[in-house]
Order: C-alpha cells, then sequence, then structure tokens
C-alpha cells in the first residue's frame, strides 16, 4: 500500500530520508476508498480493529467487514439528509463505531468534528454555533445526552441528533436510534463526485490553554500526512498490533487509531475503559501482546511506577510517545524497567512532536539513536527551522521559535487554516511561515530540544528559563509526581521561578520547608543554578484543560490575584 504514495518506501539513515522522502498525491484522495477499501480488496481478511472493553467484550473486524459496514453507515447517514460538506460532530468516546462511523463521513464527503465526551453546555454549543454543526452523533452516555439537550435550544443549524447505545436500551428523546436504524437502510452508492484534495476533510477544536478554542482545519491530505507517522516514527507493518492510549476527542487519536496504521496495513488495537489503571493496561499488553505502544509520557509515569517484572511485555516490539515532553528520568527508567521485565535489551522510547495544526513535524526514527528528552530531528516532509524574535535563523544551541517555512507549496499535513477566523490564520500563517508557538533549541547534532510555549518563557535576571528544564530536574526527586513551572513577578529580578507540585503519596505528609529546600537543592544539581524554583507550592493536583495539557496560565491567573 506506502509503494502506491511514496516513490521511495524504505530509508537506511537520516539522510536517505531526508532527501528521497517523496509523496505520490492523487486527484481527489480519499483516505476511506483509497486505502481502506483498497485493503479491504487486496487483504480481506486482514484483521483491521481489534475492539475491546473493560467488561471482556471483544470485535475483530477485518477490512472487509470495516468497508462493508461504513458502506451501510454512509449509505444510513444520506437517508438523514447529511452529505458533501455538511459539519458532523463525533461524541463517541472509545466506541467501536467511531471507526465506522469516522470512514462513512469521509466517504460522503462530509466533514468530521471529533469532540471529548466532557464538553459541558456552553462548550457544545460554542462548537456548534462556530462551525454550523449539522449533526451530532453521541454515544448514549448521561452525561452527554444531558448537555447536549441543554445545547438544543441554543443550537439552531443542528438537524439531526443520532445516538449510539446498546441493543434494547431506551433512547433518548429527539434522538435517532442508531442501533435500530442503519441496517435498514439501501445498499451504499457512492456519490459521483465526493471531494478534491483541497476540501475540509476534519476539523478538530484545539483545547485552549488560552482563550477559547480555535478551529483547525484539515483537507484530504491531511490522513496521507500520517503516514510517516504510523509506517516511519510508529515502524508500523502488516504483522504489527499497534495500541495508542488517547481518547478519539482529541487528534491524538488519529494520529495512532486511524491514518497512518492502516497505510502500514497494521492492526489497531483499542481498550475502552472508563478509568485509567496501569495494571489493567499492562494486563491488555499482555493478554493481547500487542506489538507496538504509544502513550503520552504521563501514561509511562505511571507504567514505571508498577512492579514491571509481574507482566510478559515480550511481545512488545517498538515504544514511542508525544502529547508533551518527556523527562529523559522517564525515559532511562522505563528502559531499566523493560529489560528487566523481557529478559532482554530495554525498550527505548522514541519521541515526537507536532500540533492539531500539523502531523508528525519532528521525530526520533528507527534508524536513529534517541537521545533522552529530545523530540528528534525534523520530519522530512516539513522544512522546519528555529526563528529569533527578528525572523533571522537560530545557530545550534540557541533558543528559538519552532516555524514551519511553507513557501508556495503547502506541506501534506499542513492545516488549512483556523476555520472562519483570518485574523487568528494571519497571525500564526504569514510571510511563507507557520509559527507554531512552541519553542526548542538544535544541538549539534541537529536534535531539537523542547523549551516550552513562547508565553511560558520565563525571563529572570536577563535569563531566558524555559519551564521544561526546570519540571525535566525536579522530575528526577522521588517525591514528584507532576510539576508546572511559571514565571512570578518579581521587584528585583523581573520574574522568578516557581514550582508548583503534585507530591506521591508516600510524600505527602512531608510537604513544608524541608522537602522544599530538598527540592530547590535538587535542581540545582541537575541543571544550572540560576534556574531553580525560588517558590514551591503543593497542591494535590493541577490545573488542566479537557484534554490533560496543563494550564500555566490559570496557575500565574491565580498567583495575580494573591
Amino acid at each position: 500500500m506506502v509503494e502506491r504514495f511514496l516513490k521511495q518506501t524504505h530509508f537506511e539513515s537520516v539522510e536517505d530520508y531526508n532527501k528521497h522522502l517523496e509523496f505520490i498525491i492523487p486527484e481527489n484522495f480519499n483516505f476511506a476508498y483509497d486505502v481502506m477499501d483498497a485493503w479491504a480488496e487486496e487483504k480481506p481478511d486482514g484483521l483491521a480493529l481489534l475492539w475491546t472493553n473493560d467488561q471482556g467484550e471483544e470485535i475483530r473486524a477485518t477490512f472487509a467487514q470495516l468497508k462493508e459496514q461504513s458502506d451501510q453507515a454512509a449509505s444510513y447517514l444520506q437517508s438523514l439528509g447529511i452529505g458533501k460538506n455538511d459539519p458532523v460532530m463525533l461524541i463517541l468516546k472509545r466506541r467501536y463505531e467511531w471507526w465506522v462511523v469516522m470512514l462513512a463521513l469521509c466517504k460522503i464527503g462530509a466533514i468530521v468534528i471529533p469532540a471529548t465526551h466532557m464538553l459541558t453546555k456552553h462548550d457544545i454549543v460554542y462548537r456548534n454555533t462556530r462551525a454550523s454543526v449539522k449533526a451530532i452523533i453521541c454515544v448514549d452516555d448521561a452525561y452527554v445526552v444531558s448537555q447536549i439537550q441543554a445545547a438544543k435550544d441554543e443550537s439552531p443549524t443542528v438537524k439531526q441528533y443520532i445516538a449510539i447505545t446498546d441493543h434494547g436500551k431506551p433512547i433518548p428523546e429527539g434522538f435517532h436510534d442508531w442501533q435500530a436504524e442503519w441496517q435498514k437502510v439501501p445498499p451504499f452508492a457512492k456519490p459521483a463526485f465526493v471531494n478534491t484534495n483541497d476540501d475540509t476533510m476534519l476539523m478538530y477544536f484545539t483545547s485552549g490553554t488560552s482563550g477559547e478554542p480555535k478551529m483547525v482545519a484539515h483537507d484530504y491530505l491531511y490522513a496521507m500526512g500520517h503516514l510517516t507517522t504510523g509506517v516511519f516514527w510508529h515502524n508500523l507493518h502488516e504483522g504489527s498490533l499497534h495500541l495508542t492510549v488517547a481518547d478519539t476527542g482529541w487528534g491524538k487519536a488519529v494520529w495512532g487509531k486511524f491514518y497512518g496504521q492502516w497505510f502500514a496495513g497494521a492492526t489497531v488495537f483499542v481498550f475502552d475503559h472508563e478509568k485509567f489503571n496501569a495494571d489493567t493496561l499492562l494486563r491488555q499488553i499482555e493478554k493481547y501482546r500487542v506489538t507496538s505502544f504509544c502513550a503520552p509520557p504521563t501514561i509511562y509515569r505511571f507504567m514505571i511506577r508498577e512492579d514491571l517484572s509481574k507482566y510478559d511485555l515480550s511481545s512488545l516490539e517498538y515504544c514511542t510517545t508525544a502529547g508533551e515532553a518527556l523527562n529523559p528520568a522517564v525515559f532511562d527508567k522505563f528502559y531499566e524497567k523493560t529489560a528487566e521485565s523481557t529478559g532482554r535489551s530495554g525498550i527505548r522510547m522514541m519521541e515526537g512532536f507536532g500540533q492539531t495544526e500539523t502531523t508528525m513535524t519532528l521525530g526520533t526514527f528507527p534508524w536513529m539513536t534517541p537521545k533522552p528528552g529530545s523530540m528528534g530531528i525534523p520530519n522530512a516532509q516539513y522544512d522546519i527551522d528555529l526563528i529569533r524574535p527578528d525572523g533571522t535563523s537560530c545557530e545550534d544551541g540557541e533558543k528559538g521559535e519552532i516555524v514551519v517555512r511553507v513557501g508556495d507549496k503547502k506541506p501534506v499535513g499542513l492545516f488549512k487554516g483556523y476555520y472562519r477566523d483570518e485574523e487568528k490564520t494571519r497571525e500564526a500563517w504569514h510571510d511563507g511561515i507557520y509559527h507554531t508557538g512552541d519553542m526548542a533549541w538544535r544541538d549539534e547534532d541537529g536534535y531539537y530540544w523542547f523549551e516550552g510555549r513562547i508565553d511560558d518563557v520565563i525571563k529572570s535576571s536577563g535569563y531566558r528559563i524555559g519551564p521544561f528544564e526546570v519540571e525535566s530536574a525536579l522530575m528526577t526527586h522521588p517525591a514528584v509526581v507532576e510539576c508546572a513551572i511559571t514565571g512570578v513577578p518579581d521587584d528585583i529580578r523581573g520574574m522568578v521561578v516557581k514550582a508548583t507540585v503534585v507530591l506521591g503519596k508516600e510524600w505527602k505528609d512531608k510537604a513544608g520547608d524541608d522537602l522544599i529546600k530538598e527540592l530547590q537543592q535538587h535542581v540545582k544539581k541537575e541543571t544550572a543554578p540560576y534556574k531553580y524554583p525560588r517558590i514551591v507550592e503543593f497542591v494535590d493536583e493541577l490545573p488542566k484543560t479537557i484534554s490533560g495539557k496543563i494550564r500555566r496560565v490559570e496557575i500565574r491567573k491565580k498567583d495575580a490575584e494573591k
């Protein structure tokens, strides 16, 4: 399959990849037809999706079965008046039907808007209004349904409400019953014209670490942009069973549960659960013989707190991480513990970086030696640079903003713009450059090292201090489970470094001046002494967005109010 879309499919080195990565772009590319239906024809009995939940239920779907089911779903959605360019919001948690509906909407040219089940009425009204949502397909969850119903009167564009529930359960008033209706429609007839490459296929609302979320619009080539994610970063092949820990409401779901994995012909493994538990997750990896695993560093932090010798992890071949910066201490501990549990070499986590607006822009690839804590090197499909505030390029070792130089041709995978917000689009993307707003530095080997968001960088006594470097130092102390570094205004230094810290259970009764001094001395030993936190606050939890990102802006706001 990969050879249909790349001129060269195997690479031996960074130089080889950078020189020879080149996409073959068909006219009117459509992932559902050109990849998934093609697999259904070539490998009909190949296992595409292995879904299980915390109740022990299982669904195993072949490529042929997914084609049949997505065709049927497409016909059903057409019968409800949903078609080309109609925005449809999905709030389905990890229900099996999410994968079927995603393909069905692609087949009819509708615009899919995946959303989290944690949205409030305000969030739903905002999304419905800003995107002119025409239909909502949701899981029959009491909270989700109540918020959607509360938003109805303020959502005039929404014409269809569809609930997916288990057979025999009552359907909320005013909702279509997916289970009772979707198989009763005529056979699917593919529309005469579905899409161009430039049409909008997918929209995500950013998680909004500051201000209201923006609508990130992606075209049909966004799916192709994730070929490198699955085939080269995740290092997948037709025998892989890949698990990415992500809810379907977030962009990471299509990074790790959809596009790239199926370009590779791998099997997507899904564990549908209500509450995360490291032991339960490890048991799933052991039971189903998962070969490839991807999760944010937070998940790995919980995993390494378990006794990994209790689990048979011998099936694991490859592990990746993204979503937040990786602390080297977590890398080292995971490598050490997987070596102990498997009786062979430990597994090295391969880090990657990207945004809702992009696919993977920086990554650690199979032909590279990872440097713990580094995001890796630029993905060859993007022209990545680090720039100073004046727009000039940074030297090695110099901190700057990560940007994508676009020029005359938009890279495969880069977003179209912020939907219905030309001003925000121009702020981020102008003069042939897309500004990520993220800071990093590059070492002499070309590896990039994350510093933080531009707004999060602390200027103290003439020094520019990235929060991540201090967080990395703090995270190597056994007392610290999570932390956030922010700046606090200071009359003498301009700003001073503050650490907001979540302690491990066994350390909570030690919270006090002695532990504060111990943490401060620890940071001085782990990194340059001037970066140590002069203020340390212990909290039970950190403020986060509904996607789990730390809201440093909220910490700064509370400190300002104090």
